[in-house]
This record gives C-alpha cells, structure tokens and sequence, in this order.
C-alpha cells in the first residue's frame, strides 16, 4: 500500500487504512461522504484529494455508539494542505 499511496501523491504524513481514486481526485481514510460529494461538486483545480489521517472514532466506518472524536478532512495538493471540512 505505501507504494500505492507515493504512487498517487499522498503525503505521508496524511496516510490511513484505505485509498481510492475516483473521478481523477484521492481519497485517504475515513473520509465522509458529504466532503467527497462536495469535492466532486465543486471540483477544485488545486486540489489533489481528500484525507482523514488516522481512525478517528465517530467517522464513517468507526462508529462507537454515541462516542466521536473531533477530526478534520484534509485537502491536499500541490500548494501543501487546507482543511476541507471538520466534524462534527
């Protein structure tokens, strides 16, 4: 997988469990469903893909109950990192 994700550009330090092109963008982690609609929607130029480091508890694929950790979508790309989003 780390080959895969260098491949594709992913900063290291941005790295997670799981990895998907679609639609020309990456997707790194747990990223919600909204943030990837909206990326898809909007379709920024300077915009690599989206990524959530780590398993944050509460984002999708993590849920713990009621529990839920705070976490950020990451955008990155060429001019380093913004945040996309933030949950909850």
């Amino acid at each position: 997988m780390a080959a895969l994700k260098e491949r594709l550009g992913v900063p290291q330090q941005l790295w997670s469990c799981h990895t998907m092109e679609i639609e020309g963008y990456i997707i790194e982690g747990h990223v919600p469903a909204e943030a990837i609609a909206k990326l898809l929607k909007d379709r920024p130029t300077d915009v690599t893909g989206l990524a959530v480091p780590g398993m944050p508890i509460g984002s999708p694929g993590m849920e713990q109950g009621g529990r839920v950790q705070p976490y950020q979508v990451i955008a990155f790309g060429p001019k380093g990192f913004a945040v996309f989003a933030s949950y909850p």
